[in-house]
């Protein structure tokens, strides 16, 4: 019987409510088909994109490495195993090991977070907001010993990774960033970054790109912080303010938003923003920060309540990406070093990530552990 005829009674079987309508798998292997296969044709046993797909229904049943994959592959019952293009025999862990190690990276990012990122909804109101920044697999290291660097873009609304790439060894951030941005549609998007990426380079490259930007400006970029400071702030009235409770502290966050027409001598910025952040713990303890950021918007573009969204929305980042690859996926204690394993995992977490929220989660770890309990809720997920 064909893989995409299941009867009801198999269907059933196999843990898939035979009312729901099952597209056929094609699509995840389709796009996993465009992923070179760096094997050679002699000895091959698996399709190399069914062996991926088991990859990533394993990662959204929670699985940490490459021994949970195969042990996941090992029990998947006929059918399921027809669903993602296997044949009689699933792929071992030695397999699996052997070809994520090798995989390009960038190519199976390229493809998982390209599907992914069209299945995300746009905003209901104000831009799409992209949020830029790197995080180190603190368990993995390269050929060299050095620790392994990601610098990822994360759609803020939607909570899924657009495109990761790695950081070279002897390179940083700021040169992977034109990597990452050349490789996401941005056209209308605000990309936000620290004050590592608040360069001339960048704000032209993203001009070019269709995209706006929301930047942080602190002591690397010395001159502008001293125009920054020097603005008529006094003059200004309090633009946004918003006060909040999170972990036993009260802050409150107030904004104030001046148009700089020229002065600044930084691409082309139009408004200049400072944010003033009070924190007040439950012992009674006091702290003051204050920040200073830069956007091409202007005031018709964006308003200050918009403005102050997206530069709490640049944190998801961190608290809805990777904290849940550290926390629920366990990514710093990993020790997967081997080739190109530690990026390619990396990008299958965020796939599972992003594919969980776009189907209603809220709990990471709850969803995986849900998904785990059957083969068929992995695969009904990726088709």
């Amino acid at each position: 019987m064909p893989a995409t005829a299941l009867s009801a009674m198999t269907a059933c079987a196999e843990g898939i409510d035979p009312s729901v309508p099952t597209p056929c798998p094609s699509d995840l292997l389709a796009v996993l088909a465009a992923v070179p296969d760096p094997r050679r044709r002699r000895g091959v046993r698996h399709r190399f994109a069914a062996v991926l797909a088991v990859a990533v229904c394993a990662v959204l049943a929670g699985a940490r490495s490459f021994v949970a994959m195969g042990e996941w592959a090992a029990d998947l019952p006929p059918g399921i195993r027809a669903r993602l293009g296997l044949g009689r025999r699933a792929p071992s862990e030695t397999t699996i090991r052997r070809l994520l190690a090798r995989v390009d990276p960038d190519a199976l990012d390229a493809a998982l977070s390209g599907w992914l990122a069209g299945r995300c909804p746009a905003p209901e109101h104000g831009p799409r907001v992209v949020a830029i920044d790197g995080k180190t697999v603190r368990g993995a290291r390269d050929l060299d010993g050095r620790q392994v660097h990601l610098l990822a873009a994360l759609d803020t609304t939607a909570g899924t990774v657009l495109g990761q790439v790695q950081v070279e060894g002897k390179s940083n951030e700021i040169t992977a960033f034109p990597v990452l941005v050349k490789g996401i549609d941005l056209v209308g998007a605000l990309v936000t970054a620290d004050a590592m990426h608040t360069q001339r380079e960048h704000v032209e490259l993203l001009a070019g790109l269709g995209a706006h930007w929301l930047l942080i400006v602190k002591g690397n970029q010395p001159t502008l912080h001293v125009r920054l400071q020097a603005l008529p702030w006094g003059q200004a009235p309090v633009a946004d303010q918003t006060r909040g409770k999170d972990h036993g502290r009260r802050e409150t966050r107030t904004l104030k938003v001046v148009e700089v027409k020229a002065g600044l001598d930084f691409g082309n910025a139009a408004l200049a923003i400072k944010c003033i952040r009070t924190r007040r713990t439950a012992s009674g303890k006091q702290t003051t920060e204050t920040v200073y950021a830069i956007t091409d918007l202007s005031w018709h573009q964006i308003t200050p309540a918009q403005i102050a969204d997206a530069m709490r929305a640049h944190w998801h980042i961190e608290n809805r990406l990777h904290w849940v690859r550290d926390v629920t996926f366990a990514e710093d204690h990993s020790r997967v070093r081997v080739g190109h394993g530690p990026a390619v995992m990396a990008t299958l977490r965020n796939l599972a990530i992003g594919l969980h929220r776009l189907h209603g989660a809220t709990n990471i770890a709850e969803r995986c552990r849900y998904v785990s309990r059957h083969p068929a809720r992995a695969v009904q997920l990726v088709t």
